[in-house]
């Protein structure tokens, strides 16, 4: 008697809450690129290309989007679901919060754009609602999900460039200038192995060593700037100098094993820089 109570309890406990155990969220999924498609709607070319325009805008201005297509949201609805993406991705700089998640619910026919705190400004609900509502939703009714994500990619890069930010360089994009120029040593450091050796070599000690110098520090004051420049000349000089195996009539083989690294991926992303949201944007259906 007391196991059939149970089952009854049971029973209607799922009829009152029929979302129960069998209905968990939807999980948020990793952020590896700007462009996530868990529904195979985009090709490979199409994301490419989608990737191209936002990494170049990111570039240019800092701010960062990303877009993610799911087949649903349920039984959470696509405002809920989104607010857990921003806080799962952070996309957009951090103290900045210009980030934009374009997110689509294939299967529900919902869709939104969360925005920023920093964006608020220039993207407020009003306008997020009408980049849904003329430029996305008409491509989705006409089954052109890649047209309807590209434009709406489009018109809200263009209203992120009405914003006033910080250039790249005052936040996360001096990260990837620090990259940039930690790459440019290790390369160098490979030069003075080999073509240091080959300046003394020619030259001479001194002479090589100061040659060697000007041309590393030439290099780095056009790639980075004086500052950079100037460090490089000194290191590479010294470094030159320093290294007695060879010389005008020393000799030595240079027998150089330098594994020469093929250059690195530094077009990998660094995901999401700390931004914050707060539920401005807007959502729509098709």
């Amino acid at each position: 008697m007391r196991q059939f109570l149970a089952a009854l309890l049971l029973v209607a406990g799922l009829a009152a809450y029929p979302g129960g155990a069998a209905h968990a969220d939807v999980a948020v999924p990793p952020l590896q690129g700007r462009i996530t498609d868990l529904t195979g709607t985009l090709s490979a070319q199409q994301k490419s290309e989608l990737e191209s325009r936002i990494a170049a805008f990111e570039t240019r201005r800092g701010s960062q989007i990303a877009v993610l297509l799911l087949p649903t949201t349920k039984p959470e609805e696509i405002e809920q679901y989104s607010i857990r993406v921003a806080e799962a991705w952070k996309i957009g700089r951090k103290k900045v919060d210009d980030g934009l998640i374009l997110i689509v619910a294939k299967d529900d026919r919902r869709l939104r754009i969360e925005v920023g705190y920093g964006l608020e400004g220039a993207i407020p609900d009003s306008v997020a609602k009408r980049v849904i509502d003329e430029r996305i939703t008409p491509r989705f009714k006409a089954g052109d999900f890649y047209g309807g994500v590209r434009d709406g990619v489009e018109q809200l890069i263009k209203l992120a460039e009405g914003e006033k930010l910080p250039p790249p360089s005052a936040t996360h994009g001096a990260a990837g200038e620090s990259e940039n120029v930690t790459g440019f040593f290790m390369l160098a450091f490979g030069y003075l192995v080999i073509g240091g050796t080959f300046m003394k070599w020619i030259f001479g000690r001194l002479p090589g060593s100061i040659v060697g110098g000007v041309l590393m520090g030439a290099i780095a004051w056009l790639a980075f700037g004086i500052v950079i420049g100037v460090a490089a000349f000194v290191i590479a000089f010294l470094v030159t100098f320093a290294n007695t195996g060879t010389g005008r009539g020393g000799g030595s083989s240079s027998g150089s094993s330098w594994g020469g690294s093929s250059g690195g991926s530094s077009s990998s992303w660094g995901g999401g820089g700390g931004g914050s949201f707060g539920g401005g944007g807007s959502s729509g259906s098709w």
